[in-house]
Parts: C-alpha cells; structure tokens; sequence
C-alpha cells in the first residue's frame, strides 16, 4: 500500500505556492513570442504586473485565472465523492457542470470548436458524458490536442506523493473530460513526474518516470527525447540554443489550434532540465521562452515547489510577500473562491491522506482558518498602507513561536506609533471593485464572514512591547460602495500577555464585508515600540443575517456577494428576481462551513416551470431544495440533488403564480423540515451514503422568475 512520505505537507505547499508564482509571473505577457518579450521586457527575472514601460493587460498581481480555478476546483470532486479508489472521468465532468457556471467562470468561453474547454462544457451540458465530451472521434484533433489538459494536472499529483501511478491516472481522467490524443499524454506525464518529485529531486530519474506512463510511439515522448538531447548537447549551458530548435521543430505554426500542447510541452520540459535544482532558473526560463507562459510557468512552478521545496523558493527574489498567499478560485461554490494557498494546501493534503487511508495530520487551534504554521505563510495578511493620516506603518512577517497549539505565528511589528494614530493589519473575506478591472475571467465569490458569526483570535504581546491595545476590526461597504471600519472591544496589553479576542459580527444592514483584522493604538503621549503576534484568527457555523438589498439601488457591492448562476438577477423591484430562460438556475450565498441552520424567505413565483428555496448548496448541481412544480395539478417536493435529483418528500401542493409562499428549512446533521406558510410539510432524515452536510442558501427557478425581498439564515 502507497504511504506518505515525510515532508508531505510542507511540499504541497510549496508546490501550490510554486503554481501561483508561476501563473502570476507568466499571465502579463501571456501568448507572448520570446522574441517580444526580450524586445520589450528582458529576462523575466521578477513580476513586471506594474511596469509601465510595456502595454501590459493588467496591474493586477493576484487575478482570476483558469490555471489557479480549474486545477484547485477540479479535484474537490474527491471529496465529493466520497474518496473513491478509481475516480472517474465522468464523476470529474460532473464535477465539470457542479462548479462551472457558464460564460462567467474558471474556462475561457472562446466559443466551440475555438476554446477546447468551451466546447467540452457544451458537450456535458448537452448529456455527453465524459471521457466522449473531450475525445477527437467527437470534437477533432485539433481541439482536443491544445494545452488545458496539461495545465489543470497539479492538484492530482500532489494528492498522489510518491505515487506516479495514481497521479496519471487521475490526471488522464481529468484531461479526458476536455482533451485527447497527445494533450493526455503530456497530463499523464507532468503528473507522474509531480508526484514522483515528493521522492526524487532527480530530474533525468523524473522524467524516466514521467516517460513510463505515455506510449512508446506518441509525439509527447519524441519532443521530450529531443529536448533532452539538445540540453545534453550543450552540457545544460544554452537554453536560449535549444529555445530555437524547438521553434525550429516544435513551434507553434507547426500545429493548428490557438494553444497546441506540444510546443509548450517543449518548453516546460525546457525549463525544468536547465532549471536544474534552481527555481528562479526554472521560472526565468519558463517565462522568458514565451508562448502560454502562464500555463507552462504555473507546472513547472509547481514541480520545481515540490522538488526543492520552500528553501528552493526562498533562495531568491522574494516572490512570496507580494502575493502573501492569496488565490482567488471563481466557480458556483462561492463561498470557496476567495482563499489562499494554505487553505487550499491543506485541502490536498487532507484528499492525500485520504486516499491511502492514513489518518490525516491534526491541523493547529483546531484547524483555525488562519494559523501560519507553514514557514512565510502569511493567508493575506498584511498591513493596511499608511495612506490616510491616522494611519501607521507595520512590518508583518512569519516566525517560528508564539503559537499555544503550533510552532510558529504572525509578527506584527511596529515603532514609533504615536498617540492618535492606529495602526491596521487584516486578511481579505471578500474582493475589492479593483477586481472589476481584472481582464478575461470573472470572480464568482461569496463572502467567507457574515453578520453574527463569532470570530476568535489569539494574540500574544512581545516581552517589550509598549503601552498598546489591540482590537478586532471589519471593513464594510456601504451605501456608495466605499469602506467603513466597525470594531470589536479594545484590549490594553501588557508585555509578555496574551489573549483571546472574541467579538460577534453586529448586522450590517445587508452589506458585505471586504476584510477582518486587528487595529493597535496606543495612548502614552511618548509612543509606543514592539511586536504583537498572531497565533490564529478564526470562525465558523451559520450566520444570523438577513441577505437583502439594503437600499434603493445606490450600491452595487451587495449584489456581486451572490453567485448568479442564472440567466438575468434583477433588483430593481422586489428586490431579489431570478429569472433563468431555460433550465435550472440560482442564486446563492454562503459557504460549507455553514452547516446546521434555518433559512427562510417569502418567494412569489411569477412564471415558472419549478421554483423554491435551496439549503446546503456547493454548486449548481449539490444542494437540497424545497421545490414547486406543476405535476399532478402542483406538487411540493423535497428533494436532494447530487447531478441527479432524488425525491426524499413529495406531495400534491396546488400553487398559484403572482401569490407569495413562506418557505422555511431547518438543516440539522442529517436531519431535514421543511415548512410553507407556516406548516411543516416535511421532515426527513437523509441517510444516504454521502450527505450533504453543509453548504450556501439559494433561490431556485426553473425556466421563469421568482421573487424575494430578503432571505433570512440563522444558526440552529
């Protein structure tokens, strides 16, 4: 039996900090030749996000890509199914059509035929299957060869440590949902290397592995052997040589398609020989040879985390602060989309665990949202800039102690605060209008705190510190869209102190909020010097909040914390309508964490085929519902939908359209009653294998529009 090897988690990390460093450093220019970017750019030996010298896409650093969304998302179908043995393309193409939310996020929606993925999509959503939805006998060979089946792989390795075998074999489940032909031997491989490097930092040794899973005869395996012999040719001294034979052999005008996989297999296979054991080599060669410089650069970030792990990463430029581990993944399951990469390590490796039935690792404070125990993490945080005159600068940093139940924690330091300023540290729960200006994929994305969640932090004071106190904050939009700070109690601190903050979010009003953190002042006329750590910061449970439109259209912020995964989400009246042309669509909002609740709303359908009131959502396809139809006269019925819906509570409902219903569920364990009008009509307990246990709150509609004017959530 497979088991995990030491350092597992510590890898993982590194691999996932390695992918989003090699995405946020190649999307910039992506498509690029490398003649323009030596032109225009030089060397890629930093992030250029905010050179201004170039006619850049964006400023942004942190943005929303497919590369970070479909290889973070995809694998969560795991979990889904309950850690299966042998996952399988079609249960990951279900996972396809439960996380995506068409035309607005993870893929590129270049249209069929154009954008590979686009078209698999459209292949599911029309009842095809995979592994058909991605084969050539169905889309060509032209779209089936192109690149996304190698760029999702990593997240598939890095659940399978030391284990190429389980690595490939999900990686071509993975890929055969989109892709065939040559763009599945290219996943098979990156994977099997990926998962092997967990054991082996050898890279000829990896690629011998990596060779073992692709046919003798493919095309995949020719480019790899050539690339090799080119970099033997020259002693491993001359990228820039075998840069131009591939070109020469392997560029992008040798194959058809937007993105072919072969010429950026070429590259990546590239950087990691002449990267050798130096991950800045590796992504200064990865982003400097051009083309999908992203893609490549994010797997080959990724290998070369996990081979060399955080002290090959931190042997450089300091690539790690600008980023501070924020990762945005947009898909229907909104509540996970603003995250960071030790969220989303832990979830691999908790899978990895999992699947070779090892107990997985005690996460510290009890799996605390944020605790820093991972060397440099940071989960977002940093200091609020100094913009405003009553603000003070802080340094931030990872450090090994100061943690009750871990080994290391956050260090807040400052000097010279004077009196009548304060000084502000906080981690991102929602996004800023800043996103709006970000090009090509949308952020579909939920706040992670609400109104009446309980946040708990643990600081410890430095044996110097001053006369400070410390205090839980929140920023809020408001009305106009802009930021206001609501705060939690003040605690004076002593030197050498520590304490446990508690504060209950108050109701907002409706409105979202973009960030929680800790605000320090101090009150001795002199100033105040020293350090405050943070061990952890968490919360968790169902909110008590009303989801409203909380004025007359004059904000817009509030709106954008629902996933709309329907066809047009109206506020100018009621002040919720969901209308949805054809089909099954929603709104939500919420995440997993909110497990045992009661939500409520009155909804009045205005034209619908079936409508009602969803609990426990984790995207389009998994959720439980109350729902309305027309069968047998109307008929109420509770159902659970995991890609197909099963009926646990049916009965004869004579509805009526324009007339409002009070809907209720209540959501305990696997304890389900459901009530209209104040009556309950069901109350069930579902017992199946794998119950949805915690999940968003939704409006439902099938072909029609419904109406709200609020939906009311609480804990139970």
């Amino acid at each position: 039996m497979p088991t995990i090897p030491g350092g597992y988690a510590e890898r993982v990390y590194a691999g996932v900090l390695g992918k989003l460093i090699g995405v946020y450093l190649g999307r910039p220019f992506e498509g690029w030749t490398y003649d323009r970017i030596m032109q225009e750019l030089g060397p890629i030996n930093y992030y250029v996000n905010e050179r201004h010298d170039v006619a850049l896409r964006s400023h942004h650093l942190v943005v929303t890509d497919d590369d970070v969304s479909g290889t973070f998302a995809f694998p969560r179908t795991l979990a889904d199914c309950g850690f299966p043995e042998r996952l399988t393309s079609q249960q990951i193409g279900n996972g396809w059509l439960n996380y995506i939310v068409e035309d607005r996020s993870v893929l590129w929606w270049g249209g069929i035929g154009n954008s590979t993925e686009h078209t698999a999509y459209l292949r599911l959503k029309s009842g095809v299957p995979a592994p058909r939805s991605g084969s050539i006998e169905l889309n060509g060979k032209t779209v089936a060869e192109q690149i996304g089946g190698q760029i999702f792989i990593d997240g598939w390795a890095m659940v399978s440590p030391g284990n190429p075998e389980q690595a490939a074999y999900l990686a071509e489940q993975a890929a055969r949902v989109s892709h065939d032909g040559e763009a599945v031997h290219a996943a098979r491989l990156l994977a099997a290397m990926e998962a092997q490097a967990f054991v082996e930092a050898d890279v000829q040794k990896l690629l011998d592995i990596g060779l073992g899973f692709i046919p003798a005869d493919c095309l995949i395996r020719r480019v790899v052997d050539d690339v090799r012999a080119w970099h033997a040719g020259d002693n491993g001294n001359d990228w820039e040589r075998t840069r131009a034979l591939i070109a020469g052999r392997y560029g992008y005008d040798k194959f058809s398609g937007n993105c072919h996989v072969v010429p950026n297999h070429a590259l990546v296979i590239l950087a990691t020989l002449y990267g050798a054991d130096s991950f800045q080599d590796a992504m200064r060669i990865a982003n400097t040879a051009g083309w999908d410089t992203d893609c490549n650069a994010g797997n080959v970030g990724c290998l070369f985390g996990i081979r060399t792990g955080l002290a090959g990463i931190d042997a450089g430029p300091d690539f790690r602060a600008p980023i501070a581990d924020r990762m945005y993944i947009s898909t229907a399951d909104g509540g996970a989309s603003i995250t960071d990469a030790v969220i989303e390590a832990n979830a691999l490796i908790q899978a990895g665990h999992r699947l070779v039935g090892s107990k997985p690792p005690a996460r510290p404070n009890n799996g605390a949202r944020f605790n820093f125990d991972f060397p440099g993490s940071l989960q977002g945080f940093c200091a609020k800039p100094g913009e405003a005159a009553s603000l003070h600068p802080l340094q931030v940093g990872n450090v090994e102690g100061h943690s009750r139940d871990g080994h290391r924690s956050l260090a807040i330091g400052f000097r010279r605060l004077a009196r009548g300023r304060v000084a502000r540290v906080a981690t991102p729960t929602f996004f800023d209008k800043d996103v709006f200006t970000m090009p090509i994929y949308q952020l579909l994305a939920c706040p992670t705190l609400h109104s009446g969640q309980l946040v708990e932090t643990r600081v410890e004071a430095g044996s110097s510190i001053g006369d400070v106190s410390v205090r839980l904050y929140a920023s809020v939009y408001d009305e106009r869209d802009e930021l206001a700070p609501i705060f939690g109690e003040r605690l004076p601190l002593q030197p050498g102190q520590d304490a446990v903050l508690t504060w209950r979010i108050p109701d907002t009003g409706g409105y979202p909020i973009f960030e929680i953190g800790l605000e320090l002042e101090t009150e001795n006329p002199l100033g105040a010097d020293g350090t405050l750590y943070l061990d952890y910061m968490t919360w968790s449970g169902a909110p008590e909040a009303r989801l409203y439109r909380p004025d007359d259209n004059l904000s817009t912020m509030w709106k954008h914390a629902w996933v709309n995964g329907a066809s047009q989400f109206q506020t100018r009246w009621e002040g919720l309508r969901v209308t949805n042309g054809e089909g099954i669509g929603f709104v939500s909002q919420g995440s997993r964490d909110w497990r045992d609740y009661r939500v409520s709303s009155v909804i009045t359908p205005l034209l619908a085929r079936r409508w009602g009131l969803a609990a426990r959502l984790q995207g389009r396809e998994r959720y439980y519902a109350l729902m309305f139809d027309e069968v047998d006269g109307g008929r109420v019925t509770l159902l659970r939908r995991d890609h197909e819906e099963m009926v646990l509570a049916s009965d004869r409902f004579a509805w009526e359209v324009d007339r409002p219903y009070a809907l209720e569920l209540r959501l305990q364990d696997v304890e389900i009653q459901a009530s209209v009008d104040g009556r309950q009509v069901f109350s069930v307990r579902d017992e199946g294998r794998l119950p949805l246990l915690g999940g968003a709150v939704g409006l439902v509609v099938d072909t029609g529009s419904i109406a709200t004017k609020a939906v009311d959530i609480s804990p139970l």
